[in-house]
């Protein structure tokens, strides 16, 4: 949905996320496809076995300001029933810890986010600050289909290779984006530019009290609490 911010609100937004910059914690790491352990049952050219990098920062929910127009959106009542509309479930739920519902996600120049599959069903995101060049989101679809259990090893191997064409989807300032992330196979290209990367995950669950994994946490945050 383009300009779904209104201008003001993403401008003041682009400010907050200037002004929270200093307090990101960033982490690199070295992953497969499917965001789990080396499986030592195949084969390490094994395309559920390749590693590729992702490399960002992130500002937990505790960092966000109480003032927020982020608080106001994640909160808000019609807000959270078009999700719900959207995705066709009855209710969705806020992270129960305190660092993983909002999160400021920084991709500076060179910074990217390797080919994988999402553990959560969904992913919703605001564009606060789109790259001069580089950081474009990449997507393949008919790569998995996880309520069958099935996983299309042939074309996940050409994405790696580079042998099968992505869709490519620009995504401007202000844009809110709803994405399927447990079926897609998706990327960020590395940024080339000096004017980074900066989005807004606004991060809900379908059953209530979920926490991100205290290994997620220190991984994403630096810290559990």
């Amino acid at each position: 949905m383009n300009n779904f911010l209104a201008k003001k609100t993403l401008v003041n937004l682009q400010r907050e996320a200037q002004i929270l910059y200093n307090k990101a914690f960033y982490c690199s790491q070295n992953h497969n496809v499917l965001l789990t352990e080396k499986n030592t049952q195949l084969d390490d050219n094994h395309p559920c076995n390749i590693e590729v990098s992702s490399d960002k920062g992130c500002v937990p929910h505790d960092w966000i300001p109480e003032n927020s127009s982020l608080r106001i959106i994640y909160n808000s009542s019609l807000f959270k029933n078009f999700i719900q509309s959207l995705l066709s479930v009855e209710k969705i739920y806020p992270y129960a810890d305190t660092l993983s519902s909002i999160n400021y996600n920084y991709y500076k120049k060179s910074q990217q986010l390797g080919w994988h599959f999402d553990n959560a069903s969904f992913a919703i995101s605001l564009m606060i600050q789109s790259p001069a060049s580089g950081g474009y989101f990449q997507y393949v679809v008919n790569a998995r289909n996880i309520e069958k259990n099935i996983l299309n090893v042939q074309l996940v191997d050409s994405v790696l290779k580079n042998k099968y064409p992505a869709k490519e989807l620009r995504i401007e300032e202000g844009t809110l984006v709803l994405f399927y992330g447990s079926n897609y196979l998706h990327r960020v290209t590395p940024v080339t530019s000096n004017k980074h990367r900066v989005l807004v995950t606004l991060n809900y669950n379908l059953q209530k009290n979920i926490e991100l994994s205290e290994n997620a946490r220190l991984t994403f945050f630096g810290r559990t609490h």
